[in-house]
């Protein structure tokens, strides 16, 4: 039986006989069963693995044997690896030698030829011969770029300029660029393990400064549910992994699954909390992971909560609950609808858009409603662009116009030009936009768990202070309108406040700085804050149960805020307003060791998951409509070595000089990088009208201001 097995296996791989085509090597494993091929280059064949009987052209052959779909034959299912592993090989040599027979017969060839035969010899003809294969190579790579409708971006690419200069400084003869199947399969796999090991850097600062866990769902191109998984540690957000949900039951507990598996991967002793959005099953899971993991806490994206508190006062439902919130807030949404109804109107017609082009230099951008503040932002570029469009409805054009929707031109013509209807615009960004500011700030992966507390009590008082203002009122008098707003931000921070939130506002040595009280006559120290107070022993009990370590911190935080011992030398006091609360503790929290691992560790923690919910964009960018696909498997992959590799990119000198110069922001729009800073036209929080002038515009200096 064995001998026969043997054989059989033979028999796929004849000799290779010397008048074999070596261009098409596979015939030898297939047996052709007649002498003469029809009129369409068709031949009767059967494969030597499979003994199954074709008629077809070679590439059918190939297809078949190389197990390529598409090509209208099946694959051959009876091929072993290592056959397979040997029929690529001589496959790939024989379109090296096709490519090599082809060298010079191009579109671009001719020219080249004609030149070198005008080459004389010398040292002058040979810089002229090196000049000319230099152009030739440049039009090769334009002509890539071409034809693969790659974006000029790409040029700026440290890894694009590397490949190129390593293949022009070594000589690799008959070298060939690695093929479709070899990319996707296993050198995918190997920058993925290669990358995998270059992050090694990042997560051994875990142990030392504490790392958050952030998740955030969404579906891709084919509607499978996705949820992602990402680790933030000192403003570095480093992807996981992505999970496929399709099939599953999003509960509590299947969330709570997925995060206890990421929890155990990166060592629970280094997680300090684990940040999700405010929905039901995410909070189940939250309180699950504080069961399994007492030193673990969840925390709602203050993000999210920050936008649904907008959307709370800028899009009141008309519901028998909300109805003081109503009908004091729905003239936001009236207006906000009107600025929306306006946008429709000057983009849904080209005639329209094109008049509106001629006054004003701002594109009105899509504005998705999932991205938070949406609504904000599109009333900040209303204000932006007013000129232009109250310039735009009383020039001739606009007024000769007709077409079936004069009503709803005169409607945009009234709203434009009413002075009213601007004033109440610049009444909501008045009073919205402390929360704005704040939802930009906590919008990021640095650190700003310690700021949240303060920010938040700031921010209702300035959103007091605008509205009074405008009201013209004693802010020791009643506003109803103020009422509806500061319940909705109260309500949202009571849902989104933890004891983590204050354990981290009470470490921060710049709160207990005479420069910091003396600001604002209200501001007590957090130890005197009876909230913040119970809150910070709540959280040392969950990190210290045994009394006697608990006990021992307790003590160290008196020293602390009480400016007893070490801490009252006069460098440290002084410090605690001017330094940065992280460098204060290195400098000056040595003799409060227990308390001093612990600030170090929240005071390099985020408090929102947008690098989660960002990452959205870079898995769009690797798995997009056109390669719907590709399996959720690879998507990861790719999404992994692409979002870590420009994590490791941005940390190397490179990135901030030189060509490569921020390579990975802003693509073909960019002109210049004068006062970019480092936002992303990807990844951008929320809108940035400094970065828009010199992205979208095309004559920024006609901005409307």
């Amino acid at each position: 039986m064995t001998s026969s097995m043997d054989s059989s296996s033979s028999n796929t791989r004849p000799p290779t006989s010397s008048n074999e085509d070596l261009n098409k090597p596979l015939w030898r494993y297939i047996t052709k069963l007649a002498n003469h091929s029809d009129a369409g280059g068709n031949l009767s064949w059967k494969c030597n693995f499979c003994e199954k009987d074709f008629k077809s052209s070679y590439t059918r052959v190939r297809a078949h044997l190389l197990m390529i779909s598409g090509k209208g034959i099946g694959k051959c299912g009876k091929v072993e690896k290592e056959d397979l592993l040997e029929m690529e090989r001589l496959d790939e040599e024989a379109n090296t030698r096709l490519m090599s027979s082809f060298s010079g017969g191009g579109g671009l060839d001719s020219s080249f030829d004609s030149k070198k035969r005008k080459i004389g010899g010398g040292s002058g003809g040979k810089k002229v011969f090196n000049m000319t294969q230099h152009e030739r190579l440049d039009y090769e790579i334009a002509r890539m770029f071409y034809s693969a409708g790659l974006p000029f971006n790409l040029a700026r690419n440290p890894y694009f300029q590397s490949a190129f200069t390593y293949a022009a400084n070594h000589n690799i003869a008959g070298y060939v660029p690695p093929k479709y199947n070899l990319l996707r399969t296993t050198l995918l796999q190997k920058e993925k393990a290669n990358i995998d090991r270059m992050c090694a850097t990042f997560r051994s600062m875990w142990r030392e400064k504490g790392v958050s866990i952030v998740s955030d769902g969404w579906s891709d191109s084919q509607r499978r549910p996705i949820i992602n998984l990402m680790a933030v540690s000192d403003g570095v957000a480093m992807f996981i992994k992505s999970v496929d949900c399709s099939g599953e039951t999003k509960d509590m507990h299947f969330i709570f699954n997925l995060l206890k598996e990421v929890i155990n991967e990166i060592g629970h002793e280094n997680v300090i909390q684990v940040i999700t959005d405010n929905a039901s099953n995410c909070k189940g899971a939250g309180q699950l992971i504080e069961q399994e993991f007492p030193s673990i806490v969840w925390m709602p994206c203050v993000v999210y909560t920050l936008n649904l508190a907008l959307k709370n006062i800028c899009a009141a439902k008309n519901v028998e609950t909300n109805e003081v919130v109503y009908e004091e807030c729905n003239w936001i949404s009236e207006i906000i609808g009107d600025v929306m109804q306006i946008k429709h109107f000057i983009m849904s017609h080209s005639m329209r858009l094109a008049i509106y082009k001629e006054f004003v230099n701002l594109k009105l951008l899509y504005v998705a409603d999932t991205r938070f503040a949406s609504m904000i932002v599109m009333l900040g570029r209303f204000k932006l662009i007013k000129g232009g469009l109250q310039r735009m409805v009383i020039c001739d054009k606009w007024n000769i116009y007709r077409d079936d929707n004069q009503g709803r031109a005169k409607l945009v013509k009234e709203k434009v030009l009413d002075d009213f209807w601007w004033d109440s615009i610049d009444y909501i960004l008045s009073f919205t936009a402390p929360i704005y500011d704040m939802l930009r700030t906590c919008d990021n992966d640095k650190p700003c768990l310690h700021l949240v507390y303060d920010m938040w009590g700031s921010m209702i008082e300035k959103v007091k202070k605008a509205i009074y203002v405008h009201e013209g009122k004693r802010l020791d008098e009643d506003s109803t309108f103020y009422e509806v707003v500061h319940t909705i931000l109260v309500d949202r921070w009571t849902r989104n406040n933890t004891p983590l939130h204050c354990l981290a506002h009470a470490l921060n040595p710049k709160y207990y700085s005479d420069q910091w009280l003396n600001e604002d006559p209200t501001r007590v120290s957090p130890h005197k804050d009876k909230e913040i107070n119970q809150e910070r022993l709540k959280c040392l009990r969950k990190y210290f149960p045994n009394l006697d370590e608990r006990n021992k911190v307790n003590l160290e935080y008196v020293d602390f805020a009480c400016k007893n011992g070490y801490f009252r030398e006069f460098d440290s006091i002084q410090d605690r307003y001017s330094m940065d609360p992280k460098g204060w503790w290195v400098n000056h929290g040595a003799c409060a060791p227990m308390l001093q691992s612990i600030a170090l560790k929240l005071l390099t923690q985020p408090s929102s998951a947008s690098c989660a919910e960002r990452n959205w964009s870079n898995y769009s960018f690797v798995h997009s409509v056109r390669r719907n696909k590709m399996t959720q498997k690879r998507g990861e992959d790719l999404v992994f070595i692409h979002n870590n590799l420009r994590l490791l990119s941005r940390k190397s000198p490179q990135y901030a000089e030189g060509e490569t110069k921020m390579w990975d922001i802003g693509g073909d729009a960019f002109d210049t990088f004068e006062d970019v800073g480092v936002l992303e036209v990807a990844s951008l929080s929320l809108d940035e009208p400094e970065m828009e002038s010199v992205v979208f515009s095309e004559g920024v200096d006609n901005v409307d201001e």
